[in-house]
Formats: structure tokens, sequence, C-alpha cells
């Protein structure tokens, strides 16, 4: 490809709103365009990095033998509606909805299980069609709150998803299996430092969920790492020492005025935060109804809102509105306590709340706490569940001191089980006769995600630094004088040689001073720059590596068999 009728377009310039590396440099070095919040256009360069990352992904699909598909980006809101998940999807405000003209009403897919699901029931009729893997490469909407880090939070994105039906539990746990060995090889052909943690499904459902997560400062995901033992934070479960027992103290409550916060308590009192109670009325929203839940938590640590709703099984939880607060507690938020609570107020304990005696805790009244509180005795002992937030420094259930990291989701793999083949009628008569709902998997991967995960993890500051297998050209020509009759012979002979051995070439052909041109190719970071220079004279041209910057004259007669052996080289070792 010649750079002067490529439609490539580098600017100079940062653009102002951009927060990260790969949303700077992505736009910067002319990848993408952006029309909106969350709304972009591949232009030619990012076309082909992202093309290539979904070679990879069906290469390695189709090699665990999925099936590819296209599905329907609009779809009918009451396959939703029968699956559970349009009021989840409606109350998390991330759907698109539309009507058509008669007033039906349609989703715009942030996923796919209802379709694919709805198809499956149709096209697999009989055990022996089983397993199978369907899988596409296709767009998705979702309306994010804030958009932001370019290509890693859009409202418009490339996801693979990929849905696994099987006839019973053990063939899904092949198909997971195939699944997990598919993503390890994809990320790994991507040239990423990923790690694989244990994950929460979110709205999705099922049991097992492990998410493939590239290491990064600007991910927003934390993972909590211990030797063997890798979690998502919104997952990951912590051992915290339980205190020594104390003999129960009279329930007494005192003056601690401005003690509004749980440092100024424990300093009021004197005693360590550990001693503390937090007292926390949520509102559970339900399909049917909203109720609200009292939450009790050592002082010192925090609720963590997706373990706690997972254990109601709700659609959502939040802190509770003022009113609602008074309704349960008699009193304003900030001076709830457990003795407090009306009769009949669901309570739940976080595991941590279990071996504590004689704490302190709000008594329901302004500048007062009750202290010497005690479950059991001054209220009724309530659930006790792991609901904490953990984190680092805490110990893993392998015994190893947990330790936070940051990461960007690029994959994530579920086991549905018969989530949706129930609740869609779904499956087949088994060998006996009887109807036996699918046994389903999901699995996604951040098509457009890996790309910026990879800028991340692979940029300086003079631009990108591509693997050579995402790379979107392998070799970038850059003549200093292309306007001289024998340099341009001798820059187009090579560059017809690259193209016939299938080596992929852009030639700078512009009318620009060989600085601008050197630094745009360090900012377009393909992985071997060749300068045609002074050196041309003596038959020798400059190949510079991006990923090392390192510099070597090679004879011009043995340049494209050096190139094929770097670029075959670099190919082998990703795979």
């Amino acid at each position: 490809m010649k750079f002067s009728t490529s439609g490539i377009r580098v600017m100079r310039d940062f653009p102002g709103d951009a927060e990260v590396a790969s949303h700077r440099w992505l736009v910067r070095a002319g990848y993408i365009f952006q029309h909106g919040s969350g709304i972009y256009s591949f232009a030619p360069l990012f076309y082909r990095v992202y093309r290539k990352i979904c070679r990879i992904v069906e290469e390695e699909i189709d090699r665990e033998g999925g099936v590819q598909v296209q599905l329907p980006l609009i779809q009918p809101a009451e396959l939703w509606e029968r699956s559970g998940r349009l009021k989840v999807y409606r109350e998390a405000g991330v759907m698109f909805e539309t009507e058509d003209r008669r007033g039906t009403n349609y989703c715009l897919c942030p996923t796919a299980e209802e379709v694919v699901t709805d198809m499956a029931m149709s096209f697999i009729q009989s055990p022996r069609q089983l397993p199978v893997i369907f899988y596409q490469q296709h767009t998705k909407f979702r309306d994010e709150l804030r958009p932001r880090f370019g290509l890693v939070r859009c409202r418009e994105f490339t996801m693979m998803d990929a849905y696994s039906f099987d006839i019973d539990e053990a063939g899904l746990d092949l198909s997971y299996r195939a699944m997990a060995r598919a993503y390890h090889k994809i990320f790994r052909r991507c040239a990423l430092n990923y790690v694989v943690v244990q994950a929460d499904s979110g709205a999705i459902g099922g049991s097992d969920s492990e998410e493939f997560m590239a290491s990064c400062e600007i991910g927003e995901d934390t993972l909590m790492i211990a030797g063997d033992y890798a979690a998502n934070a919104e997952l990951a479960f912590s051992v915290v020492e339980d205190p020594l027992p104390e003999e129960p103290g009279p329930l007494e409550v005192v003056d601690t005025p401005g003690a509004n916060s749980i440092a100024k308590l424990a300093a009021s009192l004197g005693i360590p935060e550990r001693k503390t109670l937090k007292c926390l009325i949520y509102k559970a929203v339900f399909d049917d109804r909203e109720e609200p839940v009292a939450i009790l938590i050592r002082g010192d640590k925090d609720v963590n809102e997706v373990k706690l709703l997972n254990h109601l099984g709700a659609i959502a939880v939040r802190l509770a509105e003022p009113e609602m607060v008074s309704a349960v507690a008699g009193c304003a938020p900030g001076y709830v306590g457990p003795t407090t609570l009306k009769e009949g107020t669901r309570v739940i304990a976080d595991l941590t709340v279990k071996p504590m005696h004689n704490f302190a805790a709000g008594s329901g009244e302004p500048d007062k706490h009750a202290v010497n509180v005690n479950h059991g005795r001054d209220f009724p002992t309530p659930e006790f569940v792991d609901i904490r937030l953990a984190k680092a420094g805490e110990m893993a259930p392998n015994g190893n001191p947990l330790k936070a990291f940051r990461g960007i989701e690029v994959g994530h793999i579920f086991k549905l089980g018969d989530k949706y083949s129930t609740s869609l009628g779904a499956g087949v008569n088994d060998s006996d006769g009887t109807f036996r709902n699918f046994q389903m998997g999901c699995y996604g991967v951040g098509s457009t995600r890996i790309a910026s995960a990879v800028v991340e993890q692979r940029h300086d500051d003079d631009g990108i630094v591509w693997p050579v297998a995402l790379a979107p050209f392998h070799v970038h020509l850059v003549p200093t004088r292309y306007h001289d009759e024998a340099q341009r012979a001798t820059v187009d002979g090579v560059y017809e040689a690259l193209e016939s051995k299938g080596i992929e070439v852009i030639l700078d052909d512009r009318k620009v001073s060989p600085g601008v041109k050197f630094a745009d190719a360090d900012m377009i970071g393909v992985p071997y720059r060749i300068t045609f220079g002074r050196g041309l004279a003596e038959g020798k041209v400059e190949v510079k590596e991006r990923h090392s910057g390192d510099v070597t004259e090679v004879p011009l007669d043995g340049l494209i068999d050096d190139l094929e052996a770097r670029i075959k080289g670099a190919l082998e070792e990703a795979s």
C-alpha cells in the first residue's frame, strides 16, 4: 500500500478528551475516528488490525469445533421477557430499546443468549447433533453511563460471542474446557500479558465463570491475586483474623459528639475501628417488588454489592432512600444500629460480624452510640454471609496475602447450565424419550478491546509498538529521496518483491521530510522500518526493529530473506 493513497491521516497532537494511552495513540496515529461519546469509526489502519484479531479468534474457535453464524442485532423484547433478563437490563440502564411502527418492542443486542437459544431449539432435534458451539463476531450495543478510554468502554463494539449446547453437565465441562484452551491460544497469539481469574457471572447468570484479564494500570477491574488464587474483586474471598473472645459487657448508650464517621467514632471511644459496626439499609429490587434489607459489617470493612446482589437473587441493590431508612430503623441514615431495626426486617451480616463481641454501633440518635452490643442478646441473630469486599493484604483462602492489580477484561467464559434453555423451552429428547433441556455455555472475547489492551501494554513515548501478528503491516518502507529516480526504482523493486512474498508492506511515498516520515513510522508502530538513505550507494539499507529500537545495516540483496526470517520467527514465537 502507498501512504499517499492509503487514507491514513496522522495528527500532530493528541485529542484533548483522551484519558489513556491507547485512546490517545489510536486517535493521533489515525487508527480510529470519534463521532460522539463512545462512537467510533475504524479507519483503514485499524480495520487491518481488527481483521487480524478476528482471524486469530476464528482460527482458534474453529480449531475447537466452533461453527460460525450471524445473529440479529435487533431482537424481539419478548424473548428477553421470557428469559427474565429484560427487567435486569432495564434496571441497569444499559439496554437500547426501540419500537416498530406497530408498537412492538425490540432490543439492540448487548449479547445474544436468547436468540441463539431460540435458533438452537429449532435446529437441534436429536442428541446426535450435540455438542455444538455456535459463534459469531458481530456488533454489540450498550448504553454506557460513562463511555471512556476509547474502545475500552464504548456504546458500539465488536465481540466474539460463542454458545455451546450439550446434553448433560459432563458435555458442558468438555465444551467449557475447549473454549478455555482456545482463549489461551488467542491471547498468546495477540501478545497479551493476561491472567485468568474467578469472576461473577453478572446479568448473564450461570455457575462457573472465569475472566481473562489483560494486566493494565488503567484497567477498570481490580484483580486480587495470591499465588495460585486469582479472582476479580467482585468475587474475591479473604480470611480475616477473628477477635479474641470476650465476656459480654452491659449494653449502654454513650455520648459521642461529632462522631459521624467510623474513624471519628473509634477515636471518640478509644477503640480500634474493627470494634465498630456499620449498619446500612439497602433497597433490594426484585421482578415484582422492592424491599429493605439491613446489612451489618465490621466498621473497618466494606460491603461488596455484587456478593450481596447474588445472595439476594435480586435484579439490583442500592442504598435505600431516607424515607425507607426511617421506616425500617426509625431514624435518619447515619444513626442506624442493629438494635433500632423494626421487627421483621431482614438482617444480613458479613462473616466478620459473627465472632464480634462488645462492639459499638448506632443508637438511632444523633451524637450517641450504643456500646457493648452483642448479637443474639441485644438483637436477633442475623443471617451470616460473605458480603465483604476483599482487600489487599488480607489472606486468600490458600493462606497467602492478597495483592491488588488492575486489568482490562478481554474475555469471559460462563457455564450457563439450563438457565436459558429452561425459560425458553429448548432441548431434545434423550435415548429414553425423556425431554432434557440443553446444558449451555457462553463465551465472549472483546475483539476491539484486545487492540486497546495491546496498545496499553505496548507503547512508548513515540507511539504504538505492534506485535507482528496484529500490526497493520509487517514492513514500513521509508525512502529519504523518493523523488530521485534511481532511489525510487530501487524502493519500488523492494516493494514489489515484498508483496510477491506475501509480506504486508506500506511505502511512504509522500513529499515530506525524512524526519516527519520517521516520526510517523514510529507512531504507527509497524514492526520493521526500512530506511533507504546514504548506505544505498554501498548497496545497504537500515532495518529498525520497532520493539527493541535496534538498527542494523542489511545488504539490499539479502533484505527480503532477512525480513522473511524475522517475520516468520516472530509469528512462530507468538503461536
